[in-house]
């Protein structure tokens, strides 16, 4: 199955374009808004793990209900309007970074509000594709997708890490926020592939509970949920907190880690190829084992010697994050009901996102109790044990994907 004849399919080119135009957005929004508040915080990191916390936090809240309302009210709908109002709480800050006055209740609202409409939108992207593919093709259509988005992010990250550089940090957040609100555009044209359903007669607490006995009904589903989210927590605090300071401490600041980030976008690319032409009889053993490269990343970050072979690792956990997001997005589709499918996927990005705020708002004040290198190195321990221990337990080793 190839690119050409996917996209021949009715829509799927528009949601390809939608989706190109939001990560192109997407790959300038962690590099302006971290330079951005490094710039005008003068206490830095601190700052920066608050509102990346605050924001993966608003998201957690609203993660099962985002699920039931993209269920109810329609998966594609509901994220055509998560992305255009997420883009306008989005320009909130940027007026605040062009007056060159940035109060920390502004970066608050504002990403507190985007935090819950990716919370809205994430369960109701897992039942897009499905609603635009047949279900033998949902593996290459994953992996297309991935690779459309992660050349837009490689694409975004280096246009990013120029404007900032260049004319600060305004312009990369005000293009952002108008790439979620034309890509909202773009899906609310055919929303009507995925209808609301208005006689549902369960109450959210039914749909809810629903949802969350379809979750645990599969045990490797849980277990492996469980074990990413303390992956999630380091690599967060690492590369979203960490990484920035590093980059301004023993580097060139927001150009190399540009640099940084879009070499692990290209392992996205990478990845996404891969994706396209493998069949993995056993997945989340495959995806399990080659989770170390986050290991191995974030102790090139704990010394920083080379800011090549910290690229390098990124690469690396670039293809791994990668071949994650297609083949287990293909196995939950797979797995998962179809009429529960959004509220299934709203348990699993609640577990794997639960720690993030944890791992970015601890970042920081470890920094200054135990410093910059052997807090990476606890790090890196932690993701090492984890991945141990997921791939220890009989249900992940033996799901099979037929």
């Amino acid at each position: 199955m190839t690119l050409k004849s996917i996209a021949t399919r009715r829509y799927v080119k528009r949601f390809f374009v939608a989706r190109f135009f939001s990560n192109f957005g997407t790959g300038m929004g962690p590099i302006a808004l971290a330079f951005g508040i490094l710039h005008v915080k003068q206490s830095g990191t601190g700052e920066l793990g608050l509102v990346l916390a605050a924001e993966t936090a608003a998201m957690l809240c609203m993660l099962p209900f985002g699920g039931v309302i993209a269920d109810k009210f329609g998966r594609i709908k509901i994220c055509a309007v998560a992305d255009i109002v997420g883009g306008v709480f989005l320009l909130v800050q940027v007026y605040y970074f062009y007056t060159g006055h940035v109060p920390l209740a502004a970066l608050l609202f504002s990403n507190i509000g985007f935090g819950l409409m990716w919370g809205i939108f994430w369960p109701a992207f897992s039942g897009v594709l499905p609603a635009l593919l047949p279900e033998e093709e949902l593996q290459q259509g994953n992996a297309i997708n991935q690779f459309i988005s992660n050349f837009a992010l490689i694409s975004g990250t280096a246009v990013g890490g120029f404007l900032v550089a260049r004319y600060g940090s305004t312009s990369a957040l005000g293009f952002d926020a108008l790439t979620f609100i034309f890509s909202g555009s773009m899906l609310i044209k055919f929303m009507h592939l995925t209808p609301a359903h208005p006689d549902h007669e369960n109450s959210v607490r039914e749909d809810l509970l629903e949802g969350w006995k379809v979750f645990i009904s599969f045990p490797w589903i849980v277990i492996t949920v469980a074990g990413f989210s303390l992956i999630v927590m380091v690599w967060a605090g690492a590369e979203s907190v960490l990484g920035p300071l590093i980059s301004l401490k023993y580097f060139h600041g927001p150009q190399s880690w540009a640099f940084v980030l879009s070499c692990e976008s290209i392992g996205f690319l990478v990845g996404s190829l891969i994706a396209m032409k493998i069949k993995i009889r056993y997945p989340m053993r495959f995806l399990t084992g080659i989770s170390f490269t986050l290991t191995l990343y974030i102790l090139a970050l704990a010394r920083p010697q080379s800011l090549q072979v910290i690229a390098l690792a990124a690469f690396l956990w670039g293809i791994t994050l990668d071949l994650w997001s297609s083949l287990w997005s293909t196995a939950f589709q797979r797995t998962i009901p179809r009429e529960a499918l959004s509220r299934a996927s709203a348990f699993d990005g609640l577990g794997t996102m639960s720690l993030r705020p944890l791992g970015l708002a601890i970042s920081a004040p470890l920094v200054s109790w135990l410093g910059l290198t052997r807090t990476l190195e606890i790090f890196s321990g932690i993701s090492a044990v984890v991945i141990v221990a997921v791939l220890s337990t009989p249900a992940v080793r033996k799901m099979e994907l037929q």
